[in-house]
């Protein structure tokens, strides 16, 4: 047999040899690789060539080569493999660890990662059953040498790896090898001390002597890879293990965090020990790291790794972070986190540990993180220092208060937005080089931190609130008297303006967001009686009379302006000084009189100080109404200049007028104040002349200008005064619909006239002031919209001028929120002080938001726009902004507006009029909107906002024709999308543009999002939602959940979650599907639609349609008679689920629990009602009669089809249903044999199916439960003992 055997690897020397050759063609690359396959799959000589080619005799290459094929031997033919021969390859493989390798600092990294593979493969087959003395063998070889040593520690964490970590074992043999390694754990854990410390005394006593220097090293480098180990265990073993024999384990870590060659992985090890959760009780001991030894050994370790390198500015010339010291530093402030979470969870808690002495060490410590040049570094920090401030004890204790407005202060240079890794003027540039891939990256990471810090504030204001006002008020008061600073890059508009990334304007936008967050949690905190009235009013003037060309920093001068607005509730004599600033910066212009477009800048200014009168008027309205007539006054003048202001503009202060007029409380005033309001708009939007261009598509393009050609793309636009009238127009609608209201207190309201009646509930009905005016807008509104929807039409599509042809297409800013919704994260809307939006959520103006910034686009151009993209806007947000009107006019006008004679034809004709021709893009506004600000629109607001008494004659209507036609496009989409799918690669050799590879993604997106909707739509329609029940008072909180939530931007209310009922309107449905023949098949349509997604390639639709809605539809219609084919549909299209998303562990599981209820419910007759039921206990006292046969005998001709299913076990499975035992099993036994036989369906990922399978048999087990038979003798008593004896707790239900 030798000659055979030195014959082949001969060969396959030759063969690896060839594959690894750089110079080898790639014919003889595939033909060697193909033989080494080969060799492994059929040849019988794999262990002794294997051997072979594993000796160190061999080139490295080849002996990693050799030690695959045996690693391939046991994986996949153990099982062929008689006794002998596999005791015969353990000792090879063992002798292999003994004397098969170089010494430790020669050996080869990937030699010993394959060697210690083959073992722990053998263990995972043979442990503990047929290797009992492993653990002794594995200690024996540490006395063999350093490289042993070594190995053995990678055999150890390997093993964890796959049996705790990973769990890459079949269920039975992680189980006894997890328990048993539990159970020698102490002695494991000793072991590795041991090895530990023996190895780290040698090697400090070595790397003294210079000619021991190789032999320090091998020493060290044992030590690193016990260290890992450890790593491997720390974070899951029990914490007494950690904790024994007085920490011993953290002392050694800690002392390990002065040698620089080994301080990082005792970091890591000590990072995981010290965030272990668990038991309160547990975790006490951990405390001992607040002793002044062990915080001596860290804090000792951070100045040293900080001292070299890491502190101070770093010049363009200079040597840059080190990153091995810069990583040791971030897990060293990581520890500080963990241990403050842990006293945050163990103080004030049952286990009584009390505030450690050394507390304000600690945290001047973490303060030092907090300050650090690394903006990574600052805000690791945040979580935990909000964590402290919201503490219940901590909060109060002196030190923290103390520490509390050092953070504060520290916070506000923390906030100035500097360290972008491409420039060079900021210590903390050099760091974000090593974090951060590009300038993007960072922008995103610092906008999140900045969002954290804000909330960190808002709890450290609660402690220290005049503190913080007082902070924030030097701050304030330092910029305002401190000169501009332009810096090296100035604006482009004029002389001395800033840049986004000018040293005021960063400062300027860093002492806004503090000013912002501390007043208005001071507003919350404290008493009305002890507010710094006298201050706030005092830096309020500063900030009024505070005069500036600049348009960044007057943006953040208005935002504090809009901060400190509360304390004018208490001075109403400033009111008009307010206002005069905020209507000053209405009409700003950088340079007066000038033809150019504005900037982004300047935009923003007017649009900011807009939003400001809105949020005033919103949240003051009573405070404001004494200046109701100097607003109106001078509101109209400056209306009277029609290029003074944007459309927008003016419909922002048309929504301040309204939201004051409603405090008027007096319908006849109102209404008389609306009317004049509205006139101009009514006049013009009734006239014969914008009716026959509203109802006429060929009109409608004429007037717009969308057929005429320019040949200057940035020319004047003729017809552009025709398309702003008919906006302005239309945002005047919208915001006095939106706006508009009756008093919120029905005494109020029934006194001013708004009441016209109760309903039988008792409940007042109310009437809206705008209702007569808007009405009578409302033909010509659903004109233009049927217009627009005709304009897609084949003939009025020709009619466009070649300027215009692509004017219907998708914008650049939504191709870019389709195509990443992470877009507005990575490239945030923010220009200078921005930051914080005052606009109400749903003010019409807001439509285009504020103008985006590109990350460093220093220069401040003019925004110049092209004819084309003002015709798509203008297209684009006239459509969304007419379905927003339709939306809100349920909730504005209520009775008025659901009972108009024919509305649910009126809008069938106009909204869904040639909605064949409308692409995806625009039919989204119909469902929901194409917007982050997540508002509602029409159909979805309709349905939401719709009394139950018109259900039947608006709601049903207007659903049954929209979901009927939403299902057969959906249908056509995804039938070519999948097709996509399926025939993706065959087209290999077709090289596609760029331009129309992001066009097919696009559309497929679309498709997506449009999809989504309408299952969102689905889901309001029919799902009911509950609020959740009290989960009482959790042990362990997730701060970074805490903290990824704005507490500012929390929705209000209770959060509700989807149940298993239908709504009121899903009901009604339901029931014309029964009764009524007007709307024929509804539901049967909503069904189809709900389970038809399934199969479609969106994982994300799929779990959400399989887990809330398609059960709760189909339960209700479970009890009919439902046809054997739709039947036989329903659970073939949820099969169709798992074999294409079965790949996604939440899908699978849904789609699981899915089949599983249909089956039982549909093929198992009444089982589904009973296996909810305690059975055994039933069943002594209630009789049953006999289980129904299946009703659907067609389920299980489906579950035949299925590919690998045992017949006998869906027989037995099927008789557990007809003929349940005695004792019935649990559910979640029965799920997993019901799971078992769907297995041959259930999808797997692309690198998964051609993966060759590795089977593990399991062992004869090691722990066998032995149960009581009280219970069984309670079943078969004749003399019927009480039953309370079944519910007394046995010991082996623990």
């Amino acid at each position: 047999m030798a000659e055979p055997v030195a014959a082949m690897c001969e060969q396959l020397i030759k063969a690896v040899n060839v594959m690894m050759d750089a110079e080898s063609s790639q014919r003889y690359r595939l033909e060697a690789l193909k033989f080494c396959e080969e060799f492994k799959e059929k040849c019988p000589f794999c262990v002794p060539c294997g051997l072979q080619l594993a000796d160190k005799s061999q080139s490295p290459v080849v002996r990693h080569f050799g030690l695959q094929i045996l690693e391939h031997v046991i994986k996949f033919r153990w099982n062929n493999m008689s006794p002998q021969e596999k005791v015969q390859l353990k000792n090879c493989a063992m002798g292999l660890l003994s004397n098969g390798t170089h010494p430790i600092m020669e050996e080869e990294s990937h030699i010993k990662d394959v060697l210690s593979r083959i073992i722990v493969e053998m263990i995972k087959r043979e442990w503990p059953q047929h290797w009992p003395d492993l653990l002794k063998e594995l200690e024996a070889l540490t006395n063999s040498g350093e490289a042993q040593t070594e190995l053995v520690m990678l055999i150890l964490l390997r093993l964890a790896e796959d049996v705790v970590t990973f769990q890459t074992l079949p269920p039975q043999r992680r189980k006894d090898i997890q328990q048993t390694l539990t159970q020698n754990m102490e002695s494991v854990f000793s072991f590795l001390l041991t090895i530990l410390q023996r190895n780290v005394d040698e090697y400090r006593r070595l790397k003294r002597v210079p000619s021991q220097e190789l032999k320090a090293k091998a020493h060290c480098r044992v030590g690193v890879a016990t260290l890992n180990t450890l790593a491997g265990y720390i974070d899951w073993v029990a914490l007494i293990h950690i904790t024994h024999n007085n920490c011993r384990l953290l002392e050694i870590l800690c002392l390990l965090l002065g040698e620089p060659e080994l301080q990082l992985e005792a970091a890591e090890c000590l990072l995981i020990a010290v965030s272990r959760k668990g038991k309160l009780e547990d975790r006490k001991p951990l405390m001992l790291l607040f002793d002044d030894v062990a915080m001596h050994y860290i804090l000792s370790a951070a100045e040293a790794a900080d001292a070299a390198k890491l502190l101070g500015p770093q010049s363009a010339e200079g040597t840059g972070v080190v990153e091995r010291d810069y990583t040791f530093l971030k897990r060293l402030c990581q520890v500080l986190c963990a241990l403050g979470t842990q006293l945050c969870s163990l103080v004030g808690s049952n286990v009584e540990v009390e505030i450690p002495g050394n507390l304000e060490k600690f945290l001047e410590a973490f303060l030092a993180f907090t300050t650090h040049p690394s903006q990574f570094l600052r805000s690791s920090t945040q979580i935990t220092w909000g964590t402290l401030f919201r503490h219940e004890v901590l909060s109060k204790d002196p030190v923290i208060v103390r520490m509390t407005v050092k953070y504060l202060r520290a916070t506000i240079n923390n906030l100035v937005k500097t360290g972008f890794p491409s420039k060079h003027d900021s210590p903390s540039c050099e760091y974000s080089r090593v974090d951060f891939d590009n300038n993007e990256d960072f922008n995103a990471f610092f906008n999140s931190f900045r969002a954290q810090q804000g909330e960190v504030v808002r709890n450290a204001c609660k402690i220290v609130p005049l503190e913080a006002f007082q902070i924030a008020g030097e701050g304030l008061q330092y910029q305002i008297n401190t000169p501009i600073d332009v810096g090296t890059t100035t604006s482009k508009t004029a002389e001395g303006l800033c840049s986004v990334l000018s040293p005021s304007a960063v400062q300027w936008d860093a002492m806004t967001f503090f000013t912002e967050s501390v007043v208005g949690q001071l507003f919350k905190t404290m008493e009305k009686e002890k507010l710094p009235i006298d201050q706030g009013i005092e830096l309020l003037q500063a900030v009024l009379s505070y005069d500036t060309r600049d348009p960044l920093i007057l943006s953040c001068v208005l935002t504090n302006v809009s901060s400190l607005f509360p304390f004018v509730t208490h001075r109403p004599h400033f009111l008009p000084q307010v206002l005069y600033k905020l209507f000053g910066s209405i009409t700003f212009e950088v340079i007066e009189e000038s033809k150019a477009p504005r900037t982004r800048s300047v935009k923003n200014v007017r649009r900011h100080a807009c939003s400001s009168i809105i949020k005033m008027c919103r949240d003051y309205p009573q405070f404001i109404l004494p200046c109701f007539d100097m607003l109106y006054t001078h509101v109209k003048k400056l209306f009277s200049n029609e290029l003074l202001l944007t459309q927008m503009e003016k419909c922002a202060l048309m929504e301040a007028l309204v939201l004051i007029s409603n405090q008027f409380k007096d319908y006849g005033k109102q209404q008389a104040f609306l009317e004049e309001l509205m006139a101009p708009v009514s006049v013009r939007w009734q006239s014969e002349e914008t009716s026959r261009v509203l109802w006429d598509p060929a009109l409608f393009l004429s007037h717009v200008g969308a057929d005429q050609t320019q040949i200057d793309p940035i020319a004047e636009d003729m017809s552009g005064i025709s398309r702003s009238r008919i906006s302005f127009c239309v945002y005047t609608i919208l915001g006095v619909v939106k706006r508009a209201r009756w008093p919120a207190e029905p005494e109020e309201a029934a006194a001013g006239g708004f009441v016209v009646g109760h309903t039988p509930t008792g409940a007042p009905v109310y009437r809206n002031p705008c209702t007569s005016q808007v009405l009578a807008l409302m033909p010509n509104l659903l004109a233009l919209i049927r217009t627009h929807n005709n304009l897609f039409l084949p003939e009025n599509m020709a009619r466009l001028s070649g300027t215009f042809t692509r004017a219907y297409e998708v914008m650049d800013v939504e191709k870019n929120l389709v195509l990443a919704h992470l877009f507005f994260f990575k490239r945030p809307v923010k220009v200078a002080a921005c930051h914080n939006l005052h606009c109400p959520q749903g003010g019409v103006w807001m439509s285009t938001s504020w103008l985006p910034q590109p990350v460093l686009d220093i220069y401040d151009s003019p925004v110049y726009k092209t004819t084309l993209e003002r015709m798509q806007g203008f297209f684009c947000t006239l459509y969304d902004n007419c379905f927003h009107i339709l939306g809100n006019a349920g909730p504005s006008l209520q009775q008025d507006f659901y009972t108009i004679d024919g509305l649910a034809e009126k809008i069938v004709n106009s909204a869904l009029a040639n909605i064949d021709n409308v692409p995806d893009h625009r039919l989204r506004p119909l469902l929901h909107i194409l917007s982050p600000l997540c508002l509602r629109v029409f159909i979805k607001q309709l349905v939401v906002s719709c009394p139950p008494e018109y259900y039947e004659t608006l709601l049903c209507p207007l659903l049954a024709p929209l979901f009927s036609y939403m299902l057969q496009r959906l249908n056509q989409r995804w039938q070519v999308i999948n097709q996509k799918g399926t025939l993706c690669g065959s087209d290999d050799d077709e090289v596609c543009e760029e331009k129309q590879v992001t066009q097919e993604m696009l559309e497929e997106q679309l498709v997506r999002l449009v999809t989504r909707e309408v299952m969102d739509l689905i889901s309001v329609t029919c799902i009911l939602k509950k609020a959740p029940e009290s989960a009482g008072n959790k042990e362990e909180v997730d701060e970074e959940e805490m903290m990824a939530t704005d507490s500012s931007q929390a929705a209000p209310g209770t959060p509700t979650y989807p149940s298993d009922e239908l709504t009121e309107l899903g009901k009604c449905l339901l029931q014309h599907e029964v009764t009524d023949s007007t709307f024929t098949d509804i539901y049967m349509t909503l069904l189809t639609i709900s389970f038809n997604s399934l199969s479609w390639r969106d994982t994300g639709n799929c779990h959400r349609m399989a887990s809330l809605v398609c059960w709760t539809l189909l339960r209700q219609v479970v009890g009919g008679n439902l046809l054997p084919e739709a039947v036989t549909w329903f659970y073939t299209s949820v099969l169709k689920g798992l074999q294409m998303h079965g790949q996604h562990e939440g899908c699978s599981a849904a789609l699981m629990q899915l089949a599983f209820l249909i089956y039982d419910a549909l093929g198992g007759g009444d089982s589904l009602a009973i296996a909810h039921l305690c059975t055994t206990i039933i069943a002594l006292c209630f009789w049953f009669p006999p289980p129904q046969r299946p009703r659907y005998s067609e389920l299980r001709a489906v579950m035949t089809q299925i590919p690998n299913i045992q017949p006998e076990a869906l027989n037995q499975y099927d008789q557990k249903i007809l003929n349940p035992p005695p004792q019935k099993l649990a559910e979640k036994k029965r799920k997993d044999q019901f799971k078992k036989l769907l297995a041959g369906i259930v999808g797997k990922p692309l690198g998964q199916q051609f993966k060759k399978e590795v089977h593990i048999r399991n062992l004869p087990s090691l722990f066998k439960k032995v149960k009581s038979d009280a219970k069984r003798e309670v079943l078969e008593s004749s003399e019927g003992p009480d039953l309370t004896f079944l519910f007394t707790p046995q010991p082996d239900d623990h």
